[in-house]
């Protein structure tokens, strides 16, 4: 009965999250960390940094595979679906309701208004989160200088790559740079993989595709397979993957309308995989929904049970410990960066923006007004300025 109270909890928590994610993974990560290490103490800061240390260097959506590691030390596999499933359902619907009124081709000034005011609110989100992080993360010289080299980089060099690079070369500076006595010593007797996912992965990946007969269905679930296992950065890096592997199949008219929809909901960016799988499927949209998403997340999924356990006994050892700050002073970096772009370009467009932000941000970080009334008063706020 307690395990069953725990996942609805789970449910509940993720659920609200996923109603007012807005702003893409860097948004996702900072409302993980105000609500899991900051509120509700589900992690401590170190166990939130060795998680997304993680994420950082699996393909797949980053920020969902976070709230599936989160649900998954909190009530095991039950709990990590639990999470998935809470946060990714509201874009999950709004995507299927986008196929089945057509609403994504209009254009509402009042929804746009509200949209405006929840992507402020994304930038409210992400400069706490940074602030934060960086308390957290930039002890020293060494992991100040990773955090803020790594935000230069980043904005003058904005990619994937880039971002893979960046924590790499984080990493090994760490590794080379900060004293040992600035890391506990516990080392850690031995080091497992968890073989069962690891080994679905691959078999899912390299071996059904050519052994099973192709039926559609079967053909949405290895391109979006294929896809969310081979894409690092994020959401919008995986846009030119699935624009090859729906290019017959939709105009170009019908791929960006959903790209943009996805872009202007709360969740993953990768639930955009929804609304293809349901254009895919027009007899069965609900299916070919369910398959597309399914598939682009399960990869990501199957890599953290894989190496959850590893990485949690490799982070006690003293290098792994070093490297582990390193990245996770890059993590800060990028998030700086995410800051101005896409976060402050996509929110701000004049002073009253900023004003905007600057009371909401007062309001969370002074005052601790709790995160849905905020939700509440930016949303509205972003209509009162739209209409003015």
């Amino acid at each position: 009965m307690h395990k069953i109270k725990l996942i609805l909890e789970i449910f509940w928590r993720f659920l609200i999250l996923g109603c007012i994610g807005f702003g893409g993974p860097a948004a996702h990560i900072a409302l993980f960390q105000v609500t899991f290490t900051q509120k509700l103490r589900w992690l401590t800061s170190e166990e939130f940094a060795q998680l997304l240390a993680l994420t950082q260097f699996l393909p797949g959506p980053g920020s969902s595979q976070m709230g599936f590691a989160i649900g998954m030390r909190r009530a095991g596999l039950p709990g990590g679906i639990s999470a998935f499933i809470a946060f990714t359902l509201p874009s999950f619907l709004l995507l299927l309701l986008l196929v089945f009124t057509g609403i994504g081709n209009s254009e509402n000034p009042h929804v746009d208004a509200v949209i405006h005011g929840l992507k402020l609110l994304a930038l409210v989100v992400v400069l706490d989160a940074v602030m934060t992080m960086y308390k957290n993360f930039c002890h020293s010289k060494t992991t100040s200088s990773i955090a803020v080299a790594a935000a230069l980089i980043l904005l003058v060099y904005p990619s994937a790559w880039t971002q893979i690079l960046v924590i790499l070369v984080a990493a090994g500076i760490a590794y080379l740079l900060i004293p040992s006595e600035q890391s506990d010593r516990t080392t850690s007797s031995s080091i497992n993989l968890s073989w069962l996912p690891l080994g679905i992965f691959l078999l899912l990946l390299v071996v059904l595709p050519n052994v099973i007969e192709e039926t559609p269905v079967f053909a949405i679930f290895n391109q979006f397979f294929a896809a969310g296992s081979l894409v690092f950065g994020g959401g919008h890096v995986v846009l030119p993957l699935l624009q090859e592997t729906v290019a017959t199949a939709l105009t170009p008219d019908q791929f960006l309308t959903g790209y943009a929809v996805a872009q202007a909901i709360p969740g993953p960016m990768f639930t955009f995989s929804t609304y293809l799988g349901a254009e895919l499927l027009p007899n069965t949209p609900i299916l070919g929904a369910a398959v597309a998403t399914i598939a682009i997340f399960l990869p990501g999924f199957l890599l953290v049970m894989a190496l959850a356990p590893a990485w949690q006994n490799l982070s006690q050892n003293t290098a792994a410990k070093k490297v582990a700050m390193g990245i996770n002073a890059a993590v800060v970096g990028l998030l700086i960066a995410a800051l101005y772009q896409p976060v402050f370009v996509s929110a701000v467009s004049d002073a009253k923006d900023i004003a905007a932000a600057i009371l909401g941000f007062s309001l969370l970080r002074i005052y601790k007004i709790p995160l849905l009334a905020l939700v509440v008063l930016m949303a509205g706020l972003g209509w009162l300025l739209q209409m003015l």
